[in-house]
């Protein structure tokens, strides 16, 4: 969906990015067919609800939330609906967005890119969740995509990122049968990306994973508490 923006409306973050160098081909196939089995990949997800109750505290009473590449729905749209938030989940695996509307059927979900949200009219939002959907983006294009979500989140409002620390970009991994392209940073160069989008980072919290799955390597998460800036 390409912006109209610009001259005859507010400046979009994926304006002046190459739309088409953007190639999801083979990630959504890829969930589709994983299904449930991703959380039984991952099984404990301490570090992801501690961040999600981090970030549920920041917010008002009743607030609207979104919810970037929502997965299963589970832990954190469950979590946040059980807060009394409204959450807006957007994923593109269908398989996916079914799940989370299985389990989570009072929130909302969308099948939509996060390249499209800013065009779609979902915002403004009161924050804004991002577990581990940024890393399947292009090292390129994850500070638009972050820059994005300030567009989307109401000055001061909470951004909670989930990451995985590691220096690649685009790179191939084998992930319960399938492949899928990851990119990362290392944790002080992702602190100066997600400031240079426009958040401030308030909190920082890391923790070793290792997967229930054999091949999926052990992992350094990191978790990013951020407050937009104006």
């Amino acid at each position: 969906m390409a912006s109209s923006a610009g001259a005859h409306g507010p400046s979009r973050a994926y304006d002046g990015f190459d739309r088409a160098s953007i190639d999801r081909s083979g990630q959504a196939e890829a969930f589709d067919a994983i299904g449930d089995r991703y959380d039984e990949a991952f099984p404990h997800k301490e570090g992801q609800v501690s961040a999600a109750a981090w970030f549920s505290g920041q917010l008002p009473a009743g607030a609207r939330v979104l919810d970037v590449g929502c997965g299963t729905g589970l832990p954190t749209a469950r979590q946040l609906t059980d807060d009394g938030h409204h959450v807006v989940g957007i994923d593109l695996s269908r398989a996916m967005l079914k799940l989370s509307r299985d389990n989570v059927p009072e929130a909302e979900f969308r099948r939509l890119d996060l390249a499209d949200a800013e065009t779609a009219g979902l915002g403004p939002f009161d924050g804004a969740v991002a577990f581990f959907s940024l890393l399947m983006l292009p090292r390129a294009e994850i500070p638009v995509a972050l820059r994005a979500l300030h567009g989307l989140i109401r000055e001061g409002g909470p951004l909670a990122l989930g990451m995985v620390e590691s220096d690649v970009d685009d790179f191939a991994v084998p992930f319960l049968g399938h492949t899928l392209r990851v990119s990362g940073f290392l944790r002080d160069e992702l602190r100066q990306v997600v400031e240079g989008a426009g958040f401030e980072v308030v909190g920082e919290d890391a923790y070793a994973f290792a997967p229930a799955s054999t091949d999926v390597p052990p992992e350094m998460q990191l978790f990013l508490q951020c407050r937009r800036r104006p």
